[in-house]
């Protein structure tokens, strides 16, 4: 089958590379222009841009490229923009998504379904409507999600299985599409960085859900604090060594954390370093009896902590 194939990210290429195996024709690649990244402000490709040319296959970043190649059908994965009505009436096309649809339509559906307590995840082949993931769902495939699954690795993880399910799904045809329920639907809103702030008033169980999407911080003497790794200290109520420590309070590399639990420390980054191991930071630090989280003056909270 011709194709356009549409994306941007990492997670966007194992789909890519299962098409082109499957000996699908690939005539157009479409993904975002090229960005200055880096201290030096060198402009980059997007991955799928780099991983398309590696394979040989022609690139745009102008949608409208779409039109004119003759292809049969567009595959779309990750490519975090809106396609045009006219393009689609020119070129149907089909959308692998990361979510258990109607759950978790738009943006961001592998991090609120961490953020969730999700139990299960997975990938749908699904016809591009005209609407936010509403189209007809062409197959399914679903994941468990454990509790110490990252964002990052769950969607490498759906990446992969969501290739195969993509090549199978256009060797079966595309004409048994099923019509999503309206029961169940959620929306996986963009992640702010409030999203990704710690507030310690939580349990130590749902504050390890906002490390593992990535980016997770908080505060520390009047900077960010980056938490990259984590892990909830199991204990019973009666062995914490001080129960009416206030949330944020810092003991070590343990922070008492809401419902008398405690987080564990094990990777941080402090503002204007480099990451570095809990323990050490905490032995240079030494934080003892401080409170993490308090707000920072004059800072605009409303920009993504990661950078």
């Amino acid at each position: 089958m011709r194709l356009v194939f549409l994306g941007s990210p990492d997670a966007a290429i194992p789909t890519l590379r299962a098409l082109v195996a499957a000996g699908h024709d690939v005539a157009l690649v479409l993904s975002g222009p090229d960005r200055r990244r880096g201290r030096g402000g060198r402009r980059t490709p997007t991955p799928l841009k780099a991983a398309a040319l590696e394979l040989g296959l022609p690139v745009s970043a102008d949608l409208h490229d779409v039109v004119g190649v003759g292809a049969e059908l567009g595959v779309v994965v990750a490519f975090g923009r809106i396609i045009p009505a006219p393009v689609l009436a020119e070129v149907p096309m089909v959308n692998l998504h990361f979510s258990l649809l109607p759950r978790w339509r738009g943006a961001a559906p592998v991090e609120r379904a961490i953020l969730a307590g999700d139990d299960r995840s997975g990938v749908c082949v699904m016809e591009v409507a005209g609407g936010l993931d509403i189209g007809d769902v062409l197959a399914v495939a679903e994941v468990p999600i454990d509790d110490e699954v990252t964002a990052a690795e769950l969607t490498r993880r759906l990446a992969v299985l969501g290739a195969d399910l993509m090549v199978g799904a256009l060797a079966g045809g595309l004409d048994h599409g099923v019509a999503q329920s309206s029961n169940g639907v959620t929306y996986a809103h963009k992640i702010t960085a409030e999203d990704r702030r710690l507030d310690w008033v939580q349990p130590a169980s749902v504050l390890q859900r906002t490390v593992r999407i990535g980016g997770a911080w908080t505060t520390f003497r009047g900077a960010r604090l980056k938490v990259i790794r984590s892990e909830p200290v199991v204990e019973r109520p009666e062995t914490h060594t001080d129960p009416a420590a206030a949330p944020g309070t810092v003991e070590g590399a343990l922070v008492a954390c809401g419902a008398q639990s405690r987080l564990r420390l094990l990777e941080v980054q402090p503002e204007g370093r480099s990451p570095m191991d809990a323990a050490a930071w905490a032995h240079g630090a030494r934080p003892d009896g401080e409170r993490l989280g308090e707000l920072l003056s004059g800072h605009d909270d409303s920009d993504d902590p990661r950078g």
